[in-house]
């Protein structure tokens, strides 16, 4: 079995945060894979599916993004899943916006999140990492990842969150650096933020 786990923050204020990228990227997997209806399990939002013959269970923790470890960490030890099995969609800043990459291990990098799972999990989890952009001041970063993406960024965040889904059977299989490619194949980020395009720099 394979644990998918977004990162976010429950309700409907957080819904279209930068910060719920992780939540967006599992509802898109679901519908893409066609997968159970989602019910509440694990301090989670769960649903079961089945992809390419591997069991999948995916998860959007409703403990806030700080102790998303505590609700992941209880369905690994219940399944007995090992980290490295563990996949983790989460915001990145120091990643341009549209950009992708997949991570084995490390540190939090400043993110609450990632750091809560590390502490329940241990740091081989494997984390997709969705580049969401800097703000550019290090005063402004809790502003960005905590407001709604603009409707200038939907040309590459909704082929991003499609990629994702879409080409999810190299993850599931081990392969991160063929998914990490994929991914960027099918929804290649922008050359500059939509930001700068929508103010005509």
């Amino acid at each position: 079995m394979i644990i998918i786990a977004g990162l976010g923050n429950p309700g409907g204020k957080y819904e279209k945060n930068r910060h719920n990228i992780g939540f967006m990227a599992v509802d898109e997997i679901a519908r893409r894979w066609r997968f159970g209806p989602e019910r509440a399990k694990y301090q989670s939002i769960i649903s079961e599916g089945e992809i390419e013959g591997t069991k999948v269970l995916l998860m959007k923790p409703q403990t806030y993004m700080n102790e998303s470890g505590r609700a992941v960490g209880e369905a690994a030890r219940f399944y007995k899943v090992k980290p490295e099995h563990v996949i983790v969609f989460h915001d990145e800043i120091d990643l341009a916006p549209g950009r992708f990459r997949m991570k084995k291990g490390g540190g939090a990098a400043g993110q609450n999140g990632v750091r809560s799972l590390i502490s329940h999990l241990g740091a081989d989890f494997r984390r997709a990492r969705m580049g969401i952009g800097h703000p550019g001041e290090p005063q402004l970063v809790h502003a960005h990842v905590l407001g709604d993406f603009h409707k200038a960024d939907r040309p590459w965040l909704d082929p991003m969150l499609q990629a994702c889904a879409d080409a999810l059977p190299f993850a599931v299989a081990g392969d991160d650096e063929r998914y990490q490619g994929e991914v960027m194949r099918l929804a290649p980020a922008p050359k500059f933020s939509p930001r700068q395009a929508a103010r005509g720099e």
